[in-house]
């Protein structure tokens, strides 16, 4: 995914993060910046948890209340007469020629920004249609994973996906990008900024790239091709325990998932390891599917929306009855938190590394006839047992700074300090 803004994206990272060393490669996970997390091939979708898109039920009869409330806010004629006379305004001193259509979608991005939520957002169709493509898990881009300071608007490499033309041309995790073509890398939105490095397969994208430790900039071409992202990856460690590295909870992530419990079920693993370290989030049903395959019958999360309204996803009598470690710390965030704290709720494994983002709230996607679409945080989540941890976030069972032990360029689980406390855990029990 290209633009995971998870990247999907427009939910938030931490701005104070500082990157991991030697957890690259194969197994290796970029790190975010502050940030919008988008893949670059492109998801909108990750730093935070998507129900889904809108349709029917008790929410939509509420937003009508709402709809209605603001639309008169709108439909002021005090209102109208201010905007006719900004618009009289700009043609009459503008000095360039205006370009309408943008002037409009502003005005409908401005309304929606209105709110001050970080996480609400509204979509051209343009945008809208690189958002869902993304969630799929499969894009046409360049095959890295991108954020965007929230501040600043510095766009980071967050992670380049191994055998991806981003790969192959030299992109590196940590790279910032100066520049996509003539356009200036901190000049507009992620989403905006990932419409121009993506393209037709078979094109190419010049990308002005600034590394840590080079004096100047590095200028690469990068060829777009269709790209499957892989959110899960696994291994087999010492003491027949699993590793399963999930990058994000897209629609393809809980199948993903299934698949590489059943390989390492199939070379007799008796243990497993699941890292939601630097995993910003995703689709809310993803990361449920994953749990009702993992923990007994009973409450996986609930929503509560501000009219008092209530949803309930829950899992099935069938579990995975194994001992588990999951590995989180300050990037894991939304959809990661949902899995670490039913896991936590269940008592059904140890959670190792540092306290979690804190994301509690849920973002609704309403598609509009124009092929635009709004997306609105609508509700609370909480964790089987009620907690509610937006600006929280959720303690590890043992807390463990990260620190990577070994002197080898490839990253290897067996020098990651997380992994070996983990290991000490399950093989204790």
């Amino acid at each position: 995914m290209e633009n995971q803004e998870n990247f999907n994206s427009n939910d938030f990272m931490p701005q104070n993060f500082e990157p991991h060393k030697k957890r690259k490669s194969e197994f290796g996970k970029g790190i975010a910046v502050g940030i919008i997390a988008t893949l670059l091939a492109v998801t909108l979708a990750a730093g935070g948890i998507w129900l889904g898109v809108c349709a029917g039920g008790g929410w939509q009869q509420a937003d009508k209340k709402q709809e209605k409330t603001t639309k008169e806010a709108i439909s002021q004629k005090d209102v109208e007469k201010k905007a006719d006379t900004i618009a009289d305004l700009i043609d009459q001193y503008y000095y360039e020629e205006i370009d309408e259509d943008a002037l409009v979608e502003g005005m409908y991005a401005g309304m929606v920004s209105g709110l001050g939520d970080p996480y609400s957002a509204y979509y051209t169709a343009e945008e809208y249609a690189s958002l869902m493509e993304g969630t799929t898990g499969t894009y046409y881009g360049i095959g890295a994973v991108l954020t965007q300071n929230i501040n600043t608007r510095i766009v980071t490499i967050l992670h380049v996906y191994p055998g991806t033309p981003a790969e192959e041309a030299g992109v590196k995790d940590g790279d910032v990008i100066a520049k996509v073509g003539d356009i200036e890398g901190d000049s507009m939105e992620l989403s905006e900024l990932v419409t121009h490095i993506k393209g037709e397969e078979g094109t190419t994208v010049h990308l002005e790239l600034v590394r840590e430790g080079e004096k100047d900039h590095i200028e690469l071409d990068v060829e777009r091709r269709r790209i499957e992202v892989p959110t899960v990856q696994s291994q087999m460690l010492e003491g027949n325990t699993g590793f399963i590295q999930v990058s994000e909870f897209s629609e393809t992530t809980p199948e993903q998932f299934s698949n590489a419990l059943k390989e390492l079920q199939g070379q007799g693993m008796k243990s497993v390891i699941v890292d939601l370290r630097d995993n910003p989030g995703g689709v809310l049903q993803s990361v449920c599917k994953m749990l009702d395959e993992i923990l007994p019958e009973g409450l996986l999360v609930y929503t509560e929306d501000k009219y008092g309204g209530r949803s309930d996803f829950k899992s099935d009598e069938k579990c995975m009855d194994i001992p588990m470690a999951v590995l989180i710390n300050g990037n894991s965030a939304s959809a990661s938190e949902i899995f670490a704290g039913a896991i936590k709720d269940y008592k059904y494994g140890t959670l190792i590394g540092t306290p979690s983002f804190g994301k509690g709230i849920v973002q609704t996607i309403i598609p509009m006839d124009d092929g635009s679409a709004v997306k609105v945080t609508m509700a609370k989540y909480f964790t089987p047992n009620g907690n509610y941890i937006h600006e929280v976030g959720i303690s590890p069972d043992i807390e463990l700074e990260y620190e990577y032990q070994g002197e080898d360029e490839t990253y290897n689980p067996m020098h990651d300090n997380q992994v070996v406390k983990a290991l000490e855990v399950l093989n204790s029990n």
